[in-house]
């Protein structure tokens, strides 16, 4: 076969190698990523969630970018480009660096049948490795525990509203679904449920690995003001904070989630 030469023709190539669209599992994923050899040195920050995740992750890298950090944002779906998914210091990748990740990971795939979402993954992280990230904010594709985005271990991560999606891959209910998305916990790390109702298995699941679960309304919070908002949490407490620019005033359990 003729390698794809320009960023459409890589994008038609990579919905066809795997028979399914959908197919949800890490073991791809890491043979994949062994044979590239990646490594990530930086602070990651996996976020998973059924509503307010894409928001969750345009203000942490907005919050990390006026820090002054160097930073790397992974979303999806795109909106009108492919590039909008993968983010560099707040700029969206051109065609020709994705298009020789994308050759990079076909080289190294070997016979192992990637989805179009996995193969994706695994292009952001190649140009993620060489860039010198001081953060990388990852949004979890589908579910958390199996997702591909998975495949890297959060430093922390962040746990939004759950709602009932996508049922037949996580469960037809709140607690099966949670638990699928608790999967991105990792034990002795930050666990940060944004959600003012958590299903009880997600809670209880990072308490099993141990890790540092922090809630909405118990360890952080928020009180919404006149024009601003004021935000609490372990480090105390932030008045006269700006409201968000997204709209709504569930936006403050993300910003509050974010901070």
């Amino acid at each position: 076969m003729r390698t794809p030469a320009s960023l459409p023709e890589w994008l038609e190539y990579i919905e066809r190698i795997h028979p399914r669209n959908i197919d949800l599992g890490l073991d791809r994923v890491i043979r994949v990523k062994q044979h590239l050899g990646l490594n990530l040195d930086t602070l990651i920050v996996t976020v998973a969630g059924t509503n307010g995740k894409g928001s969750t992750c345009a203000m942490l890298e907005s919050i990390l970018l006026a820090a002054g950090h160097r930073v790397g944002l992974y979303t999806s779906p795109h909106l009108l480009r492919y590039n909008e998914r993968v983010r560099i210091g707040g700029l969206a990748v051109d065609d020709d660096r994705l298009c020789r990740a994308f050759e990079r990971v076909e080289a190294a795939r070997r016979d192992v049948a990637l989805t179009y979402f996995e193969f994706g993954t695994l292009a952001a992280w190649v140009l993620y490795s060489e860039a010198s990230l001081d953060a990388l904010v990852l949004e979890v594709g589908l579910g958390g525990r199996l997702d591909a985005v998975n495949a890297l271990d959060a430093d922390c991560a962040i746990v939004t509203s759950i709602g009932i999606d996508h049922t037949e891959f996580l469960g037809g209910s709140r607690e099966a679904i949670g638990l699928e998305k608790a999967g991105i916990f990792r034990p002795g790390r930050p666990a940060i449920v944004a959600d003012p109702s958590p299903a009880a298995a997600l809670l209880r699941h990072a308490r099993e690995i141990g890790a540092d679960l922090q809630c909405l309304g118990q360890t952080f919070g928020y009180v919404s003001e006149l024009g601003e908002w004021m935000f609490w949490g372990r480090r105390g407490r932030r008045s006269g904070l700006p409201r968000p620019a997204l709209r709504g005033d569930y936006q403050l359990q993300n910003a509050s989630g974010c901070l």
